[in-house]
């Protein structure tokens, strides 16, 4: 029940002419969709065939395929991992290194929750790695301090 009475209304479709511009790019598509497709069929088709076999055999159809039967409860941790990398931005307003470091790290703390015996592993091999910079870092700054 409206308070005030609206008048009648009569609508009518009406298109609107297509200009030069619109007609020449749509003749234009017509004249080029026999390329096009034999592009999208042929070229595409083998050039995922060369980059599968050679660069990372297996990596593509795998990662495919995870994405298509994914583990029970993986888009929720997901979602929570970027989610917090999310968050990270918004913290780390003003340098460019909080930039980098809070959102890298407070998604490192939700997915080291979600995969520990993964986490573990890498903390391993990232420890390693940090102890062999630090120590060739100790030696460089020896050298230097006994030349001098």
């Amino acid at each position: 029940l409206s308070l005030y009475s609206s008048p009648a209304r009569e609508t009518k479709y009406v298109e609107n002419p297509q200009t030069q511009l619109e007609e020449g790019v749509s003749r234009l598509r017509h004249v080029m969709e026999p390329y096009t497709a034999w592009c999208q069929t042929e070229l595409i088709d083998s050039s995922k065939v060369k980059v599968d076999s050679s660069l990372f055999p297996g990596f593509f159809s795998e990662g495919c395929e995870f994405l298509q039967n994914p583990p029970a409860g993986f888009y929720p941790r997901l979602g929570v991992i970027g989610f917090a990398g999310i968050v990270g931005l918004f913290l780390a307003r003003g340098s460019k290194i909080k930039k980098l470091v809070y959102p890298a790290g407070l998604m490192g703390i939700g997915a080291s929750m979600y995969y520990p015996q993964q986490a573990v592993s890498i903390a391993k091999v990232a420890g390693t790695h940090l102890y062999d910079w630090s120590l060739q870092g100790y030696i460089a700054v020896e050298s230097l301090w006994k030349d001098n």
